[in-house]
């Protein structure tokens, strides 16, 4: 690179801050000074007015011409400034003499006074504009070159590390912050003993891990366990995105790996936090036409880094990413990233601490039960519970509310999961049936297959991009699935479409999600976890996918067409199955599934303890002639039915 294009030299766009403003005040004074000249009279006019006797009174300064007059019946005195004092006055004398004798009461003599006025007078004006217009070139010339530096720095500070130092202790987290992740917390732990006692290791020849990844899905809690690792070892705590490595210069990624870790080194015992690490550290050579140089030139940098002729005593680098699968294999090697913690989905009792740790700043009214919304929140990340705790807090302030009761928790749930209900849109008496005696189908089918989660909620309004949900509430966190369960999940996606084709004679499209959804738990049994007697306990397909083309391209086929066939004829045998299974149970129970359906139909929603009373037949005769009739044995809600309205 030329050495000449780093000197601060002035552009030609930053003189137009000078030249522009410069030509602005010129040529205002022109306009100005044109102006003045104009309405200024002759001076044949001024001495017509003498000659004529229109003058009743002046007053000359003999030292600059300043002659000041008035004409007669006007009170305004006017100024003229004369080119020759001595040629006016041999114009004007004469008849200034025939006026003064004509008339003796008005005398008019010249005043000597003002003669005292120096010559600097007149340069006054000039030299306060040019003050003033040099100041302000001053500032433009000091902001241009402020802007210059600025572009230098910037300029030099290219290959620098975008990081952010962590200094704010209000802001400290620590392990009291982290809910649900036992122990996660418990192998962080051997860090933060580390940091604070080296000795204590080092004495017995114990090397601490050099990396600790953060493995799991979004929203887990990854970063936070990596600030609380800071927080608890009151050490300088560097976080830095993957993607702040890559640019489109070449070289500049590498660059600021380096300075990032000379600035960790600088203040070592620290702790370096790549969040998203992914961004930077796929696998090299991936793709149909290679890797990208720039980020394994960069990759390569952060290797050499992490395990290389370097020294990186007292820095520990913490990185997370979702995507474990794309990453390099030297980046995990023992060396650098010697441990993989799994941050999964936390389990029940995982989820009411974590509730409990957000509900810290939030009333709550005494009948909500954290332990309870921990049950009916299965498969809810700790980000998902903060989010839903503050969808409650926002709705019971909409409403004017001290607390946070539990029907703001159910209104936020359904929120989090389906979507915002619709309660304006119109929907006719058909498409209301339809929707109706749909999410009754899948309801009724639920209750009768032992595998199932209880039924928690029904609604027929629309939410979100559906037209009515059936909610379930889960009795306990599954880790397996078993081939029963999961026929059964299939039978239950298909109780929409056989009560549809039952009680209305015709079908509609509100079932195409549950045919896909059941379509490809059909396709899960048979490819990927052998659950096919026909075929056996044989995967079909490739589960690896290529990281810079997308999942569906390498969904490599490893079998025959022969083989192709036998699939979609066991898939097609296992939808069949569930179909068949499921128009058994809605046929044999037509009379409760037209209760539950009349009875959406006139309240729109049913709660679990509801729906439990209507296939008791606790609850009958819901619709009758368009008037609604109960037993009067049982009414249609009790005081323990939470009913979720807006």
């Amino acid at each position: 690179m030329n050495n000449t294009t780093n000197k601060a030299a002035p552009k030609w766009g930053n003189w137009l801050y000078i030249i522009i403003p410069a030509m602005l005040i010129l040529g205002m004074a022109f306009a100005v000074s044109g102006k003045t000249a104009n309405e200024k009279p002759e001076y044949y006019e001024i001495v017509h007015s003498f000659r004529s006797y229109e003058v009743s009174e002046y007053t000359l300064d003999l030292s600059n011409g300043k002659l000041e007059y008035k004409l007669k019946g006007e009170d305004k005195l006017k100024v003229y400034n004369v080119p020759n004092v001595d040629i006016f006055l041999n114009d004007v004398h004469e008849y200034v003499a025939e006026y003064n004798l004509n008339n003796p009461d008005a005398q008019i003599k010249f005043d000597y006074a003002k003669g005292s006025s120096g010559w600097w007078a007149s340069i006054v004006p000039m030299l306060v504009m040019s003050l003033l217009l040099g100041g302000f070139m001053f500032y433009i010339y000091r902001k241009m070159g402020q802007n210059i530096a600025n572009e230098n720095n910037r300029t030099l500070s290219f290959g620098k590390a975008r990081v952010k130092l962590g200094k704010d202790s209000k802001k400290k987290k620590t392990f009291k912050d982290v809910a649900g992740a036992d122990e996660e917390k418990a192998e962080l732990e051997e860090i933060v003993e580390f940091l604070k006692a080296p000795e204590s290791f080092s004495a017995l020849g114990a090397r601490i891990p050099k990396g600790v990844l953060l493995v799991g899905p979004p929203g887990t809690g990854k970063t936070l366990l990596a600030r609380a690792v800071a927080g608890e070892a009151d050490v300088p705590f560097f976080s830095i995105s993957g993607s702040d490595f890559v640019e489109m210069y070449v070289g500049v990624g590498a660059s600021r790996v380096r300075d990032l870790f000379d600035q960790a080194k600088k203040k070592s015992p620290s702790i370096l936090f790549i969040d998203e690490i992914d961004a930077v550290g796929r696998h090299r050579g991936a793709g149909m036409g290679g890797g990208h140089d720039e980020r394994e030139q960069t990759l390569n940098q952060l290797l050499i880094e992490m395990d290389g002729f370097g020294d990186n005593e007292g820095v520990i680098i913490i990185a997370a990413t979702n995507r474990p699968d794309i990453l390099d294999p030297a980046l995990l090697r023992p060396g650098r990233f010697d441990r993989q913690l799994t941050v999964g989905y936390p389990d029940v009792k995982g989820r009411e601490e974590i509730l409990k740790v957000h509900a810290k700043n939030k009333p709550l009214s005494p009948d909500v039960d954290l332990s309870v919304i921990a049950k009916s929140t299965a498969g809810f990340t700790g980000a998902d519970l903060e989010n839903l705790l503050n969808e409650a807090a926002l709705s019971a302030a909409r409403k004017k509310k001290k607390a946070i009761t539990m029907e703001e928790i159910e209104q936020a749930t359904i929120k989090c999961v389906v979507g915002t209900e619709k309660k304006s849109k119109k929907i006719n008496e058909a498409e209301k049936r339809l929707t109706a005696y749909h999410e009754a189908g899948h309801a009724v089918a639920t209750y009768f297959l032992p595998t199932q989660d209880p039924v928690h909620q029904i609604s027929i309004i629309p939410t979100g991009r559906a037209g009515g949900y059936t909610m379930h509430l889960p009795g306990e966190d599954v880790s397996y699935r078993s081939k029963t369960s999961m026929i059964e999940d299939i039978v239950v996606f298909l109780g929409g479409r056989v009560a549809e084709a039952i009680v209305l004679g015709d079908i509609s499209t509100g079932a195409s999600n549950d045919i896909e959804r059941a379509t490809q738990l059909a396709r899960d049994m048979v490819t990927k976890y052998g659950m096919s007697d026909a075929l056996g306990p044989i995967m079909f397909g490739s589960g690896d996918h290529e990281v810079f083309l997308g999942r569906d391209y390498n969904n490599m086929r490893n079998y025959s067409e022969a083989v192709a066939s036998d699939i979609d004829g066991e898939i097609k045998k296992i939808i069949t199955y569930c179909y068949d299974k499921c128009k058994e149970i809605i046929e044999s129970n037509r009379d409760k599934l037209d209760v539950v359906a009349e009875y959406l139909m006139v309240n729109e929603k049913v709660d679990g303890t509801t729906f439990e009373k209507l296939m008791k037949g606790e609850i009958v005769d819901v619709k009758v002639n368009d008037d609604t009739v109960t037993d009067e044995r049982v009414p249609l809600t009790d005081e323990g039915d939470t009913e979720i309205t807006e």
